[in-house]
């Protein structure tokens, strides 16, 4: 039976009306559409005196919704590493974020090492050139603010960059995250562990992913390095082993034996044989850490088998930063 002319459809009105190819139109155009709400927005200072003795200055407000996506700090005085930077979201009282400018990006002991740098953070000058990429979604609105390490009373010249998109969407390996998804970091600080004491560097009860940990730690001797990083998800009692060794969580090996390195996945930022400390970075971004009810982490210090040690470790002091999403 012939179709009738006006009845008649080309092999190409076919494939254009194909479901696939309707689907993967409507997502276009969807993408599209979302494309046009973008809208970056941002703050720069330029050689001013924001941070006088106490002071917490603001160095960006933005009402909206979207991320941040850019930070860049420099300047040249005492004690820039630990110049304080908070990052509060949604109108909180308290910031979800609140970071020394060198733990932030894992470096500990103010390790001056550089230029060194990754696509997420890194350290191009001396002492400062310190930043990061990190994606700091936001629902309502962002405020970010630095201060001053504590007794310091002067008033140095800052430079600062801070930048983000409104409307972008928070996607970790590839995956979309909830909408109410939001970047949370938990700071240890000067925490003194015990030989072979187990003790939890982040726990959180809500939905998310584990995103990055920094850890910096000094002992008399590098024993404490042989501990297991452990993952207890959604409440389990058992652990998920994250590493064979703590150097091997940071994807080093025998006790950082050559030395610093910088890769996209993890870094060793400082490493000092006279006091047996370490500073490292660990980014989760490609092989996220997901849990549905909850994460507990912990770290131990050192190791043993069979109730044998492995070398003689000794009590550690620790200072360590976890960042994870949540929703």
């Amino acid at each position: 039976m012939n179709t009738p002319p006006n009845q008649k459809l080309s092999r190409r009105t076919l494939i254009a009306a194909s479901p696939l190819v309707l689907a993967a139109q409507e997502t276009a155009h969807a993408e599209t559409s979302h494309v046009s709400e973008l809208q970056t927005f941002g703050h720069v200072g330029k050689q001013v005196h924001p941070l006088e003795a106490g002071k917490e200055a603001e160095l960006l407000y933005h009402k909206g919704k979207g991320c941040l996506t850019h930070m860049w700090f420099g300047g040249d005085f005492e004690d820039f590493g630990k110049t304080l930077v908070r990052v509060y979201v949604d109108g909180e009282a308290a910031p979800s974020i609140e970071m020394e400018l060198m733990m932030g990006i894992g470096i500990g002991f103010q390790d001056d090492s550089a230029p060194w740098g990754i696509h997420r953070f890194g350290k191009t000058g001396s002492p400062s050139g310190i930043y990061n990429t990190f994606r700091i979604p936001f629902g309502k609105s962002v405020r970010v603010t630095a201060q001053r390490a504590a007794d310091l009373s002067d008033n140095p010249p800052f430079w600062w960059i801070v930048r983000g998109t409104e409307n972008l969407p928070m996607t970790l390996a590839n995956i979309p995250l909830p909408e109410n998804a939001r970047l949370r970091l938990h700071r240890l600080e000067n925490y003194t562990v015990q030989r072979l004491q187990e003790f939890d560097i982040c726990s959180t009860h809500r939905p998310g992913a584990l995103y990055m940990v920094a850890m910096a730690a000094a002992s008399s001797n590098l024993n404490y390095l042989e501990a297991e990083m452990r993952a207890y998800l959604n409440g389990s009692h058992e652990p998920l082993k994250l590493s064979s060794g703590l150097e091997d969580y940071f994807l080093g090996t025998y006790y950082f034996n050559r030395g610093r390195y910088y890769t996209p996945v993890a870094g060793l930022t400082h490493l000092n044989p006279q006091n047996n400390s370490f500073s490292a970075y660990r980014l989760h971004e490609e092989d996220p850490v997901f849990y549905q009810r909850g994460l507990r982490l912990t770290c131990r210090c050192g190791e043993e088998r069979d109730a044998q040690p492995f070398g003689d470790p000794q009590a550690t002091v620790y200072n360590t930063y976890v960042w994870y999403y949540e929703w």
